[in-house]
């Protein structure tokens, strides 16, 4: 009977630095596989992975604020001159005379 293989842990260190270098691409993803001793499509999933990730690395720094931010005050403003038109019709109607 054989022994259950234990499944290796690889840091995330280790993991930047075997996508990185596959993402220079100075050698092919079989060599970088067999020099660290991980299956090819392991470190073509890292590399894959570092790409998807990359853009998020500079966003929250600096640029255009979400449009969601812009728009915040406008949005009040719009609700709360809906608000003062719903006020006054409900004084018309019900006759109440306020200052």
């Amino acid at each position: 009977m054989s022994e259950a293989k234990k499944r290796k842990y690889h840091s995330p260190e280790f993991k930047a630095k075997v996508g990185l270098e596959a993402l220079r691409g100075v050698k092919t993803i079989n060599e970088i596989g067999q020099e660290y001793g991980i299956h090819p499509v392991q470190v073509g999933q890292w590399k894959k992975e570092i790409q998807e990730q990359a853009k998020t690395l500079f966003e929250g720094k600096r640029g255009p604020k979400p449009l969601a931010a812009h728009r915040e005050p406008e949005l009040l403003y719009s609700e709360i001159g809906k608000l003062k038109v719903e006020l006054d019709w409900l004084k018309k109607k019900s006759g109440i005379s306020l200052p």
